[in-house]
């Protein structure tokens, strides 16, 4: 069929460009549609935008001849401390958005099926006054019981709760239920916190659970209804149980002014919890939020930064700094927040009805994206449309082009980027590697700014991320403005600095001031000179960004004195298609690796029928056939992957239920209990080392 009668028939009025194009061009007249179109679009696309800077980096000589490198960003060699003179510590950046949305909304939430409802940063500072004002009447001050409890999910109410504490000086010390019941009586009593400001009865239940028979914590505040038992129960262990409404009259009728912090001021204890031990309550001062926010809008200043008009969906947990860091940006530029529900099942039609601008999201969001968008393509013409579509705008990209507007957007890419609510301009991914194939795809499919950024805790969110102009994924960017970076030698694993491979250390204002009251796990962490040693081993790549490559804290030896490195054989397995989760275990006993898999409940039955073999997905992982498949698969993609003989699992024992937190398994941060995860399966492993050996 010729070009032109194709196109009419599509009778999309955004063709009609192409079909005069097509029109001009006789050779065109008897090209298939997709070559013409193809043509057209080389012929028009926009010109290539380039990045605003250079990706390099500047080499910044330190002690002992060692060098670090620091973002080409910065105009001095200073590290960025603040971005807004007017904004210099977490109270100032709400006063700032305060003045700059000239009270504008603020902070949204909705109930089932509807709108949204705003607070106007005006409701949002008094509430925040009166909440700081009864903690201050009930006998906390900057000086002396300064650390607050925040126990809830993401919610204005919670912005609110951290907005007093901030307002008069005081911490806040956020709490989460998947730390379980031991965690946090243990941060509880090490922070000593006699206030834990709640969302729902059942967290409060939770914390009487903890301190039942203890002395500590001395009142509870809901955010939401609760009865006349849980106010019982709380006299019974001599805690009072209050309301946040009733709370806050409190602290209207007793108005304290503002003492307002300053930069070097303690603003949060963040626990992290460890895959072992328990948790570490890193110290986060005003400063160090406020250096890494104003690194992230000066790397955007040049393309997108954001701006009063802006939208944000938050549904990532509050309890960790890698929402609050971007909720920090929202917030100093004036622009609004818009909360989940609380369900994340309903997170879809959240982003419709808010259509948010700034979108957040951790790699388990992006492969569910990822997954629907090929699963929606359910026949060999809808997959070989969507791959075309897809390297055309792949090839926008290495460009430099980032659009919502081409021809492949309104066929093809109109729906997904609909989904996200449709005025997505600005998305960024961290916390846990993504895969490059999928954050390319996904780049090029939503047609917006997408960075990944990479760092931890103890250094606020960030330290590396994407430079605008620069969509290439395998990397997680050049170094923050706010830090610089070196990697140091790890000799036992051959890592030398002097290939530019390392163990990551950063050094800047967003390095965090230690662990409350732990001066000797804070001594691992910072060396004399102020280094935070990441544990994450990284590499520089020619074009000056980093790529982690391994990790340094969970490397063993094998019985002939191999190192190995779990994590990095995990990371190379789970590409494959039927390989859901994986674990590596290892020690100095044993001559080889052995894995335990968890096959994909989803892509398994699929992929298991293209090798002849059927089943439901119990059946298939009792199937010795499909195990030796797996087994095959994994070792070819590690052999792709450069792995040594002694690197390669020597035999996988198949299990069906994921690795989780509810389980024990993954920390509330989803990295692998190692130690659990060896405990769980000693028995499947113990046979897999007997029949290795048999």
């Amino acid at each position: 069929m010729q070009a032109q009668e194709v196109l009419r028939q599509l009778r999309i009025p955004e063709l009609d460009d192409v079909r005069q194009y097509v029109r001009g061009f006789p050779t065109l007249m008897g090209m298939g549609a997709f070559a013409a179109i193809t043509t057209y679009w080389y012929a028009t696309r926009p010109k290539a935008l380039k990045p605003p800077c250079d990706l390099g980096m500047q080499s910044v000589e330190i002690s002992g001849g060692e060098h670090a490198r620091r973002s080409i960003l910065n105009s001095s060699e200073e590290n960025m401390t603040h971005y807004h003179n007017d904004a210099r510590t977490m109270y100032e950046v709400f006063q700032r958005g305060l003045r700059v949305s000239n009270n504008g909304p603020c902070l949204g939430s909705r109930k089932p099926n509807q709108p949204y409802e705003w607070l106007s940063y005006k409701e949002v500072s008094d509430r925040a006054e009166n909440l700081g004002s009864a903690l201050l009447h009930k006998g906390h001050s900057h000086t002396g019981d300064k650390y607050i409890g925040i126990f809830a999910q993401n919610r204005p109410e919670w912005t609110i709760s951290e907005l007093a504490c901030y307002t008069y000086s005081m911490v806040a010390v956020p709490l989460y239920d998947t730390l379980g019941t031991e965690a946090i009586d243990y941060i509880i009593d090490r922070a000593a916190i006699s206030t834990v400001i709640c969302d729902v009865p059942d967290k409060a239940r939770m914390i009487l659970d903890c301190v039942s028979g203890k002395t500590r914590v001395k009142r509870i505040i809901l955010m939401e209804a609760f009865d006349s038992d849980l106010v019982t129960r709380g006299q019974e262990s001599g805690i009072e149980v209050l309301s946040l409404k009733e709370f806050e009259a409190l602290g209207k009728a007793n108005h304290q002014k503002p003492v307002p912090p300053k930069p070097d001021d303690l603003a949060l204890i963040c626990f992290t919890s460890g895959t072992t031990g328990n948790p570490k309550g890193a110290m986060l001062s005003h400063g160090n939020v406020i250096s890494n926010t104003a690194a992230f809008i000066k790397v955007t200043e040049g393309a997108l930064k954001p701006n009063h008009k802006d939208v944000l969906i938050s549904f990532l947990p509050l309890a960790h700094m890698f929402e609050r860091v971007v909720e920090s940006v929202i917030l100093i530029c004036g622009a609004r927040i818009g909360y989940f529900q609380g369900d994340i099942r309903l997170l879809m039609d959240d982003l419709k009805m808010l259509q948010p601008t700034v979108f957040p999201v951790v790699p388990r969001l992006l492969n569910r994206m990822f997954d629907k968008i090929f699963g929606q393509a359910n026949t060999p013409l809808k997959r070989w449309l969507l791959d075309f579509a897809f390297r055309r705008k792949e090839a926008e990209l290495k460009n430099g082009v980032v659009r919502q507007d081409s021809m492949w957007d309104k066929l093809i890419f109109k729906k997904v980027q609909a989904s996200l609510g449709g005025r997505v301009r600005l998305m960024i991914t961290g916390a846990a590697p993504v895969s490059p194939t999928i954050l390319t795809f996904l780049r090029a499919a939503l047609g917006c700014q997408f960075y990944e950024g990479y760092g931890q805790t103890e250094c606020t969110a960030g330290c590396t991320l994407s430079m605008p102009g620069d969509w290439t994924a395998g990397h997680v960017g050049a170094p923050l403005p706010c830090n610089i970076v070196k990697l140091v030698d790890v000799a036992e694993m051959n890592y030398l600095a002097a290939n530019g491979e390392g163990e990551v250390c950063v050094k800047g204002p967003n390095v965090f001031q230690g662990y409350l009251k732990d001066p000797e796990r804070t001594a691992e962490a910072i060396d004399s000179d102020g280094w935070l040693h990441t544990g994450d081993i990284g590499k520089w790549l020619p074009n000056g960004t980093l790529k982690i490559i391994d990790r340094k804290k969970h490397i063993f030896k094998l019985a002939q004195g191999e190192y190995i490195a779990p994590e990095k054989i995990e990371t190379i397995y789970n590409r494959s298609d039927p390989v859901a989760q994986i674990f590596v275990h290892g020690d100095s006993l044993q001559a080889c690796l052995v894995g335990i898999v968890v096959p994909d409940p989803d892509f398994l039955p699929i992929w298991a029928k293209k090798k002849g073999i059927e089943g439901s997905y119990s059946e298939l992982c009792n199937n010795k056939d499909v195990k030796k498949a797996i087994l095959e698969d994994i070792m070819a993609l590690g052999k792709e992957a450069g792995l040594k003989s002694f690197e390669q699992v020597r035999d996988i024992a198949l299990h069906q239920e994921m690795f989780s937190v509810q389980n024990g398994l993954l920390t509330p941060t989803l990295k692998a209990k190692r130690a659990e995860l060896r405990n769980h399966f000693r028995e499947q492993i113990d046979e897999l080392y007997a029949r290795v050996k048999m």
